[in-house]
């Protein structure tokens, strides 16, 4: 399985892992042949690569693929802006998105396949970048101190009664501060200013660590509740090591603000590079990723939701039953991504 890459070796020339059906891991200027499509993919799942390979079965079209971290991607792309090697960017959280959004590394591309596809708040209304799976930022809690009819909102999280009760991951991480840029965009400026320094009063330690380590800090009693993304939820509990089972045995899963806006939703999305140089394949690929079966794959490789309507989740995921989400469009996200930052430092939010 290819590994993240240092931001040296990504800008300089990369000899990654072939594969053999038509999915390549390396330099798309090292090939002459104009039927392929260059991908710059943030997710390294083997799975992907397989639904790579399908797509130039189907179509043949090959798949040159370099996988790296998202900020040595736009990077690499902006180094490459003079002669762009890249067709498609392929990251998480529309945060992200964003950040490709405003350094002008994606184009605005016209597929009636991926409007029909994609629900229009999941993706960019000038068609930008499009989501391709969701991401739930739900609520974990330590089964033997809370009941779930405790919990209701991530407002209700700043209450006298969850005082030193909360856990959460830094506010420098980007699912939190696209979670300030929802509250911003449903409920203005003021109100989650106000929601974030009671949620920091009621921390029951600094922020530390990632979501799985917040989720571990529940199952060993150090938090009662906390806010993390649900497939991290669903690894653990598809581990193959016992402590991580056991952890996922602790701690119940919960959809907040059901009654109203419905639970936050973030995605993985992807978009055709600025000058793409096979614009036209980069389109029938993502118009592929589209498909019942390829979406059915793309987000079970990290048990995420399908981004298509009508596409199941997997067995994983189904246990969790069925919840509302939030419908703002998730490039608000981005565009408050500024002010979300400005938020969290003044409410302390480490």
């Amino acid at each position: 399985m290819v590994t993240n890459l240092s931001k040296a070796s990504v800008i300089s020339a990369v000899s990654l892992l072939t594969l053999a059906s038509g999915c390549t891991n390396q330099n798309p200027q090292t090939s002459g042949d104009s039927k392929v499509v260059s991908v710059y993919s943030a997710r390294h799942y083997d799975t992907d690569r397989a639904l790579y390979q399908d797509f130039t079965k189907q179509t043949g079209i090959e798949v040159k693929l370099l996988e790296s971290k998202d900020n040595e991607l736009l990077e690499r792309i902006k180094n490459e802006s003079n002669s762009p090697q890249a067709d498609v960017l392929i990251t998480v959280d529309a945060g992200r998105l964003w950040r490709a959004e405003q350094s002008k590394l994606l184009q605005p591309i016209s597929s009636n396949t991926l409007n029909e596809k994609i629900p229009e708040n999941l993706r960019h209304p000038d068609g930008l970048w499009f989501g391709l799976t969701k991401r739930v930022r739900m609520l974990v809690y330590n089964k033997s101190k809370v009941k779930p009819t405790e919990l209701s909102t991530y407002e209700a999280l700043t209450e006298p009664a969850w005082k030193g009760r909360v856990c959460i991951r830094s506010s420098n991480n980007i699912y939190n501060q696209s979670l300030l840029g929802s509250f911003i965009e449903s409920k203005g400026e003021t109100e989650t200013e106000a929601w974030a320094k009671g949620l920091v009063a009621n921390l029951a330690r600094p922020p530390k660590g990632g979501d799985v380590d917040q989720i571990k800090a529940v199952a060993a009693g150090q938090c009662d509740v906390a806010i993390v993304n649900h497939y991290y939820v669903a690894r653990l509990a598809q581990s193959k090591n016992p402590k991580n089972q056991a952890i996922t045995e602790k701690v119940g899963v919960f959809f907040p603000n059901q009654d109203d806006r419905g639970t936050h939703v973030n995605i993985s999305g992807a978009g055709v590079v600025a000058n793409a140089p096979h614009k036209e394949h980069a389109i029938a690929f993502m118009e592929y990723l589209t498909s019942p079966e390829a979406q059915k794959i793309f987000a079970d490789a990290n048990n995420e939701y399908p981004a298509v309507i009508g596409v199941e989740a997997s067995p994983a995921l189904k246990q969790y039953g069925e919840f509302k989400s939030d419908t703002i469009n998730v490039s608000a996200y981005g565009r408050n991504n500024p002010e979300a930052t400005k938020i969290a430092d003044r409410a302390g939010w480490p």
